[in-house]
C-alpha cells in the first residue's frame, strides 16, 4: 500500500508492506543518490533489525549507525551532542540521509537531530513500534524533551521517505502494543467511528491481529489528510492531541519513568471525556464506550494523581497560549472539536485522575 503526503516540495511517499524492511534498500536508492547514511536506533531494536537494514544498504552507501539507550529517558536534549558528534565522526554532510530505525523516541529524536544538523540533512523514517507506525513517522513533527515537559523544542521537518512494516511488531512485547493501541483508539474517537466500532467488536489484540496492516494503513491515512489541510498545527492538526494534554503532564511528572506515551493519551482521553460530560460538552456515555474499549487492550483509566497536581505543568504545556489553553473534545465517537478555554477548565484540583 502507497499513501503520499502531498505538502508540494515536502510531499513524501509511505509505504506500509509486509517485508518492507528487508527491501528497504529498493525503495531508499529510488529518492537518495548520496554516499553515506546514519542509521540511528536503540538497543533494543538494532540487534533485531539493523543487520537487515544494512544489508539492503551498503553495496551502495558507506553505512554508520548510533545505538543509544532505549526509552523516553533518551529523547532528552543533552543526548543530542552525542548524536551530532556521531554524525560529525561519519563525515555526514548535507547531501548525506539520515535513517530513523526504531519507535517514536528514536523517531523524534532523529528527526530533530537531523532537521537541525547542518540546517538538515534528509530523514527516512523506518518506525517499528505500532504507536510509531500509525502516528508519530507521519507528518513531520520531532523535538525532544526537557525536565520541564515534553517537545518542548523541536521543529517541523518531513521526512522524505517512510517504511512500515508490520510484521516487527511481531517482536514488540505486549505492553507495548497496548501503547500503540491508545493512538489506535485516538484515531477512532476523532475522526473515525466505524474504526472505533471496529476496535470495539474484537475482543483484543491477537483477535484484531489479522486487520492490523488495514488498521495501520487508515490511521496513516487520517493522519496524511489532517496534514495535509494543516501542516504547522494552527487548526485541525490539534485534533490529533486529543488525551494529550493530559497525558503530557501525567508524563512528565513521572520523569517517563511509569506510564508510556500511549498508555498517558489512553488515561487523557477518557478523563478529559468525563470532564467534558459533567461541563456538558461531550454526550453521556461516550467516557463509558471509551473506558471499555481501553479496557479491552489493556490500557489504563488513571493515574491517581489530583488535577491540582498536574495544573503547573499544563500551564507550560505548548497548547497553552497566552493563558488560552485549547483543549480537544468529543462532539460524539468519530466527531471531535476543539474548544478554547484556559487552566480553569482542570480546576478541580482535588479531582483524583
Amino acid at each position: 500500500m502507497k499513501l503520499t503526503v502531498n505538502l508540494g516540495k515536502d510531499s513524501y511517499p509511505i509505504y506500509i508492506e509486509n517485508n518492507i524492511l528487508s527491501q528497504a534498500g529498493n525503495y531508499i536508492r529510488k529518492m537518495y543518490h548520496g554516499k553515506r547514511i546514519m542509521i540511528i536506533s536503540d538497543d533494543n531494536v538494532f540487534p533485531l533489525y539493523g543487520d537487515t537494514l544494512i544489508r539492503t544498504l551498503d553495496s551502495d552507501y558507506e553505512c554508520h549507525h548510533l545505538v543509544l539507550p532505549h526509552g523516553e529517558a533518551t529523547k532528552d536534549f543533552q543526548t543530542l551532542p552525542t548524536v551530532y558528534k556521531a554524525m560529525l565522526e561519519a563525515k555526514i554532510s548535507r547531501s548525506d540521509l539520515v535513517i530513523a530505525l526504531g519507535g517514536g523516541v528514536i523517531g523524534d529524536l532523529a528527526g530533530f537531530a537531523a532537521s537541525s544538523y547542518l540546517r538538515g540533512v534528509r530523514l527516512v523514517q523506518i518506525p517499528t513500534s505500532l504507536l510509531a507506525q500509525v502516528d508519530s513517522s507521519v507528518g513531520g513533527k520531532v523535538a525532544v524533551d526537557l525536565p520541564e515537559g515534553k517537545n518542548l523544542v523541536g521543529a517541523f521537518y518531513q521526512p522524505s521517505l517512510v517504511l512500515i512494516d508490520p510484521l516487527v511488531l511481531n517482536t514488540l512485547k505486549e505492553r507495548f502494543i497496548n501503547d500503540g493501541m491508545g493512538e489506535v483508539i485516538k484515531y477512532g474517537c476523532i475522526k473515525d467511528a466505524d474504526l472505533f466500532s471496529t476496535l470495539e467488536s474484537h475482543s483484543s489484540f491477537e483477535d484484531l491481529k489479522e486487520e492490523l496492516p488495514a488498521i495501520i494503513t487508515r490511521c496513516v491515512d487520517i493522519k496524511r489528510m489532517v496534514v495535509e489541510n494543516d501542516q504547522f498545527d494552527t487548526g485541525e492538526r490539534m485534533l490529533l492531541n486529543f488525551g494529550h494534554t493530559l497525558a503530557h503532564t501525567i508524563e512528565q511528572h513521572f520523569h517517563y519513568q511509569r506510564e508510556s506515551h500511549g498508555e498517558a493519551v489512553a488515561i487523557g482521553m477518557y478523563q478529559i471525556t468525563r470532564i467534558a460530560e459533567e461541563k456538558g460538552l461531550t454526550p453521556k456515555g461516550t467516557a463509558d464506550r471509551i473506558q471499555q474499549v481501553l479496557k479491552t487492550y489493556g490500557l489504563p483509566l488513571e493515574c491517581g494523581l489530583t488535577l491540582g497536581t498536574l495544573t503547573e505543568a499544563i500551564a507550560l504545556d505548548k497548547k497553552n497560549l497566552n493563558g488560552n489553553l485549547n483543549v480537544i473534545l468529543l462532539h460524539e465517537i468519530g466527531d471531535s472539536y476543539i474548544k478554547a478555554t484556559d487552566i480553569q477548565f482542570f480546576a478541580e484540583t482535588a479531582r483524583l485522575v
